[in-house]
């Protein structure tokens, strides 16, 4: 089955070029302009993938992922001009899966939406389970997290992730090791994606056992989830 790509930017000319070359590696491609447009297309048409700038026009791109985040955890990679790591931060804070500052090359998007693509697509585990500390539970076959009996809402980026906090239980482990398993690739140098997908797996585990600190940041070196 060919993926649905949704490409989001204000700028025409990059919108072609990036088009053309999704096409060219056999992707389908719908287009937006502006977030008004980018939410619409997004609810009509469920794409595999959203690629979201943030500068846009009547919508701009953070109010966008953040409204799509209400109902939807469609893989969100942004695509901007902005070189604020602030920018980038709050983006990952709302639920994006990765980002591309600009200017990028097309070898390294293609590689990028192929990575998060093999997340939204894993093989098949045989309908293996997983358990975790304080009752936390993964099926790895449907790609669902239990805690205290209550589903947890994740991304398919957060779902990697802790489980690949599981499988290493009570190890310490390195943020370029997190990037290059749940991400898909070597992530060299900006490692604040791992620290804000983190943030917010943390967050969701302790809206539900709110005394419990279930990933425990190992100063300078990274993260491990408890015994």
């Amino acid at each position: 089955m060919t993926e649905k790509i949704l490409v989001v930017d204000d700028e025409v000319p990059v919108t072609e070029l990036i088009q053309y070359n999704l096409e060219k590696a056999h992707y389908q491609v719908l287009t937006a302009h502006d977030g008004e447009a980018a939410l619409r297309i997004a609810r009509e048409n469920a794409p595999d993938l959203i690629l979201l700038d943030l500068m846009l026009p009547k919508i701009d791109g953070l109010e966008v992922c953040r409204e799509l985040r209400r109902s939807s955890q469609v893989p969100i990679i942004m695509v901007t001009a902005r070189g604020e790591e602030t920018d980038r931060v709050i983006g990952l804070e709302l639920g994006a899966d990765d980002y591309l500052c600009k200017p990028f090359s097309m070898r390294e998007l293609l590689a990028r939406i192929k990575a998060v693509l093999r997340r939204n697509h894993p093989p098949g585990s045989g309908g293996q389970s997983l358990s975790g500390p304080h009752g936390l539970a993964l099926d790895e076959e449907g790609r669902t997290a239990c805690l205290g009996g209550r589903e947890l809402s994740l991304t398919r980026l957060e779902f990697d992730l802790l489980q690949y906090l599981v499988l290493h239980r009570g190890q310490v482990l390195s943020r370029e090791q997190l990037l290059s398993q749940a991400w898909g690739y070597d992530f060299v140098g900006e490692t604040r994606a791992v620290d804000s997908a983190v943030k917010r797996l943390r967050k969701k585990l302790q809206e539900i056992i709110p005394e419990v600190v279930f990933i425990e940041t190992v100063r300078g070196i990274g993260y491990k989830l408890v015994r």
